[in-house]
């Protein structure tokens, strides 16, 4: 065990002396030692700003306001110009490699990636129809002129004229037509029944003499109505097959043989005064016996 070590005079007398020093030394020259707090320091004071519109006066609303506020506010700000307020986008901020990242080889750039073309449909808006609005403007009814007595009689004399003049112009152009006559198995007059009689005799003897070799090799046989416009000269006008034989052999054999006939006997005097063309209608018969004959 320790033992507890013992103060010395000297010590004491040093201890003695320290104290009875700062004794008087706070005695004479009033040393007071204070220990100070901390004050609280007041909370800061709060202020409103309010402003006071009085009697806003009412101002028309412009066509398109460039900002909106909470009340009209005319003339205030000091800028000519209107700009709105902007908010400025700070880029991001660049990431800077590492030394060791600095030292890796560039990487190669990836190939471009193959993109296939869009195909834009586009559709046409239909055409808007143009609608008229424009009132129409009514139609005047024309004004019936009145005509006086003596304009009537007028009128109705060019209208006779007019009508006149037609009635002549047809009356001679039918005069100028050639007169026909219509002759047949049963003509009885004498003039005209002796000059067909004439007529049918002479094409009897050409058929005969040209009857179509092939209708005889093939047999053929049959009856037909024909018709034959004669002039006045004895030439022909026209041949028109009406029935037909049931073979078209014997129908263009027999318009053959009347034109070899051809041309007849003019018309005699008394024919001639009354008729220019003669319109003769027979039947003709292609017998068994390879003979023509005219019924």
């Amino acid at each position: 065990m320790r033992t507890a070590a013992k103060i010395s005079p000297v010590d004491r007398l040093g201890l003695t002396l320290f104290f009875a020093v700062s004794l008087h030394v706070v005695l004479i020259l009033g040393v007071t030692f204070t220990i100070e707090r901390a004050k609280k320091q007041p909370p800061p004071e709060r202020t409103i700003e309010i402003m006071v519109v009085q009697n806003p006066k009412k101002s028309e609303k412009p066509e398109k306001a460039d900002f909106l506020a909470q009340v009209t506010q005319q003339g205030g700000g000091q800028q000519k110009e209107k700009v709105r307020p902007t908010t400025q986008i700070t880029p991001p901020a660049r990431a800077v490699p590492s030394p060791a990242q600095e030292n890796l080889p560039a990487a190669p750039p990836a190939p471009p990636k193959k993109t296939e073309p869009k195909r834009v449909i586009t559709k046409k808006a239909p055409a808007k129809k143009k609608i008229d609005t424009t009132p129409k403007a009514k139609k005047q009814k024309p004004k019936r002129k009145r005509l006086t007595a003596a304009q009537l009689l007028a009128s109705t004399d060019q209208e006779i004229q007019r009508l006149t003049a037609e009635l002549d112009r047809k009356t001679k152009a039918y005069a100028k037509r050639p007169r026909r006559k219509r002759l047949t198995a049963s003509t009885q007059e004498y003039t005209y029944a002796s000059y067909l009689d004439t007529w049918r005799r002479k094409v009897e003897n050409v058929g005969n003499l040209n009857y179509p070799d092939e209708a005889k090799r093939r047999k053929l046989y049959g009856n037909l109505i024909l018709h034959v416009a004669v002039k006045k000269d004895g030439t022909v006008e026209r041949i028109r097959v009406l029935k037909s034989s049931g073979h078209k052999l014997l129908d263009d054999a027999a318009v053959r043989i009347v034109r070899l006939a051809s041309p007849f006997s003019p018309f005699p005097a008394e024919i001639r005064k009354e008729t220019d063309i003669l319109d003769i209608t027979r039947t003709w018969q292609f017998l068994h016996s390879n003979k023509l004959y005219a019924k």
